[in-house]
């Protein structure tokens, strides 16, 4: 599964130095707007250590992580929808991703261009208020044409799906016309398949960017800012974070890394947690196949079945796909080696409509 995030914030919140850490590259994060004119992609490695035990395992000669694609898109701001600044072009470059990472600025320093108070409850609405500006042109555009089929359509089960796909595009638009988007959640992703993909209802994750200062001890617990950012989206969806501190982590030595956060008593880098919780937020789980050339690992979406995971690997394995042999990563590490796991009866045989649980290693049997 390809997996692409967008990094959105208006200008000067610390988005592009974020960029910048994630892929550890050194695209430009100077001090004004529209520093960053296109966006910026590079490939980030999902962490996870059980690849490389996997590795000794199997004698392995590589691994293949699965990783997740960085957007950095251009600072937002009002009036973005209707081509203010750069917006226009970016909000385009939003619609092709799966995930948003809103960072919000939740530090003060008047070195830092900014217009008004710090408020990032206030940000993330004007990014939403754009997107959603955005949403209601392409609705716009979808009930014109769904209307005019639904005049003309004979078929009746189709005459119904387009009346409901009418009903659903009305119900949206009556909540982004008053920026209810408490509201917008309500609707369940089953009835967002009937209809266009929008941008208010991707899923997404928020950094709130605070203060080095902050960071030391978990001191964000207490900072105004993130506790209201919390209370707005809820703990799973707020990754606190100093991206400037990030970024110098990722530009040195891991020997000098281990000893900076030890100076900061830092216990667990934000990067890492930010692509876990990326992960978390796309309902997403890993499985891998393993041999003498490669471990690899393969996101899909946590309920795939056995054969569909098969197709991620190769189409013609979906489609000659016979059974395939299953072993839990659990259930190798506690039997050491993969021969003593199958001594035991751990590798199981599975049909098609097995769903894949995350950690699973399979061998997939088909016909050519």
């Amino acid at each position: 599964m390809s997996i692409k995030a967008g990094l959105v914030g208006l200008p000067n919140v610390g988005k592009s130095t974020l960029f910048n850490a994630l892929t550890n590259s050194s695209i430009p994060a100077e001090n004004y707007p529209f520093c960053t004119v296109d966006p910026h992609m590079a490939i980030t490695f999902v962490p996870d250590e059980r690849a490389g035990k996997l590795q000794k395992m199997y004698d392995s000669k590589t691994i293949v992580a699965a990783t997740v694609t960085s957007v950095d898109i251009a600072g937002l701001v009002k009036g973005a929808a209707s081509g203010e600044g750069l917006g226009n072009q970016f909000l385009s470059n939003i619609r092709e991703t799966n995930l948003i990472i809103h960072v919000l600025r939740c530090f003060e320093d008047p070195s830092i261009i900014r217009t008004g108070e710090i408020d990032p409850i206030s940000d993330y609405e004007v990014i939403m208020i754009e997107l959603a500006l955005k949403d209601i042109e392409s609705i716009d555009k979808r009930l014109e044409k769904a209307i005019k089929l639904s005049k003309v359509e004979q078929v009746a089960q189709t005459k119904a799906l387009l009346q409901k796909e009418i009903e659903l595009l009305n119900k949206i638009k009556n909540f982004l016309e008053r920026n209810d988007f408490e509201g917008l959640k309500k609707i369940t992703e089953d009835e967002l398949k009937i209809t266009i993909p929008l941008l208010t209802t991707k899923n997404f994750l928020i950094v709130a960017n605070v203060s080095e200062d902050d960071m030391q001890n978990k001191k964000y617990e207490q900072n105004p800012h993130v506790i209201a950012v919390v209370k707005k989206f809820g703990k799973d969806k707020v990754v606190p974070t100093c991206v400037k501190l990030e970024y110098e982590l990722s530009r040195v030595s891991k020997e000098e890394r281990e000893m900076l956060k030890e100076e900061l008593n830092i216990q667990e880098e934000a990067l890492p947690l930010i692509i876990k919780k990326a992960y978390e937020n796309l309902d997403l789980i890993t499985f891998f196949t393993c041999g003498p050339q490669e471990i690899h690992a393969w996101p899909i979406k946590n309920g795939t079945t056995i054969k569909q995971a098969a197709g991620e690997i190769h189409s013609d394995l979906e489609k000659g796909f016979i059974c395939a042999e299953v072993l839990s990563y659990n259930d190798l590490v506690e039997y050491k080696t993969p021969t003593l796991a199958k001594q035991a009866g751990k590798v199981r045989i599975e049909g098609a409509s097995y769903i894949v649980n995350d950690g699973d290693i399979i061998l997939v049997r088909f016909s050519k």
